[in-house]
């Protein structure tokens, strides 16, 4: 298993990350081990989104015995009010599920302690001003019963407001190729339609900016919905016309910028396997991008570069997705930051040394004029 930052919060996550949603549908029993198998496989990192008791002390049972061992993302406003699932900002429902989520998982910290599901502008002025629910949210980082502060959301725009304001240091974020089609929307429902507009094409331009400034501002992404609720496996009800596998979804998560972790959801030992398959799977079984310029409906074409790393080879050994994302994240300020240059200036080879040969462009599926932004680049950092 490989490990990365996630962001500003300096812990190290496993990239193929389990994501707790369907642990109630098995008994307990089989639920507490598939968690301690997928613990074995090297998956440190989970999310417990879920309010109901179930699922709670699977949880609580499978981590006891490591509880330093794994990250967990806990929610501060999922509740479980009259048996079933309710979003609050109300400060004493937060406070009785949030203690109950503690006593269920057996710990007195959570790791990521995630403003729950912030999809709406008004919400976002919700908790992100002083009030009762921020002043709590406070309250448990000040005592250290959560260690960093983060926020689910599958609207960009309030991504990107979480990831400027300093609030958060890490976001989970629903990541795929169908989603990144979309325009940003509040209402999540808007991702499942049957049919997209014919017109999407490439990665929506906000989701782009959103991916560039998490990087920019150090603010870690964690994924969820990576398979899109699976309708990325079948091409009856993929967008694309396409089906794509487990290891194909999790390496377009992970060439985003701003990824650490993939948050899958499993129902099997199986399923672990194939996600966890990613970390020895090779380049060709890795390639989305192929697959997505020839899908028949909604291609990735249009020129913006991925950075899927399937331009290489490179005669000069340049990184040349590394180089790209450089380049588009020092061109989103007026002023090169140092540390940007630093981190271009260690890389071993340069944009300078490209001879022009324009292989790689005969191997970009999305047009990406590469050798020109080469240059640019060069001009840029002057090297």
């Amino acid at each position: 298993m490989e490990y990365r930052r996630l962001g500003k919060t300096g812990l190290m996550v496993s990239e193929i990350g389990f994501g707790g949603e369907w642990l109630e549908r098995h008994e307990e029993s089989e639920s507490v081990e598939l968690l301690k198998y997928a613990h074995r496989q090297g998956i440190n990192i989970l999310d417990c989104w879920m309010p109901d008791p179930k699922s709670r002390d699977i949880i609580g049972k499978a981590i006891e015995e490591d509880r330093e061992g794994w990250i967990v993302q806990g929610h501060i406003g999922s509740t479980y009010q009259g048996g079933q699932y309710t979003r609050s900002r109300d400060v004493e429902q937060c406070r009785i599920a949030f203690e109950d989520l503690l006593k269920r998982l057996r710990t007195d910290y959570i790791d990521l302690g995630m403003i729950h599901y912030v999809d709406l502008e008004k919400d976002w002025e919700l908790v992100s001003h002083a009030g009762p629910y921020q002043d709590y949210v406070m309250e448990l980082k000040a005592k250290g019963i959560i260690r960093h502060i983060g926020l689910s959301t599958h609207n960009p725009d309030i991504a990107i407001k979480a990831a400027e304001s300093g609030l958060v240091e890490m976001i989970l974020f629903s990541v795929n190729p169908a989603f990144d089609l979309m325009p940003p929307t509040d209402d999540i429902e808007d991702y499942f339609e049957n049919r997209y507009a014919e017109d999407l094409n490439g990665v929506d331009p906000v989701r782009v900016r959103m991916y560039k400034i998490c990087e920019q501002q150090d603010v870690g992404i964690t994924c969820m919905k990576p398979f899109a609720g699976g309708r990325l496996f079948d091409a009856g009800r993929s967008p694309f016309g396409i089906a794509l596998t487990p290891v194909q979804c999790i390496h377009y998560a992970l060439t985003k910028p701003g990824v650490a972790s993939v948050l899958c959801g499993y129902d099997t030992p199986d399923q672990v396997d194939a996600a966890v398959g990613y970390e020895t799977a090779s380049d060709a079984e890795k390639d989305y991008a192929t697959a997505l310029a020839k899908a028949p409906k909604h291609t990735f074409t249009g020129g913006e570069c991925t950075y899927c790393g399937h331009c290489k080879p490179c005669p000069a050994e340049i990184d040349i997705a590394m180089v790209n994302k450089l380049y588009d994240l020092a061109v989103m300020q007026e002023e090169t930051p140092q540390s940007l240059r630093a981190h271009y200036l260690d890389l071993e080879h340069h944009a300078g040394e490209c001879i022009g040969c324009k292989g790689c462009e005969s191997r970009c599926p999305f047009g990406v004029k590469v050798a020109e932004r080469m240059n640019r680049t060069k001009e840029l950092f002057g090297l």
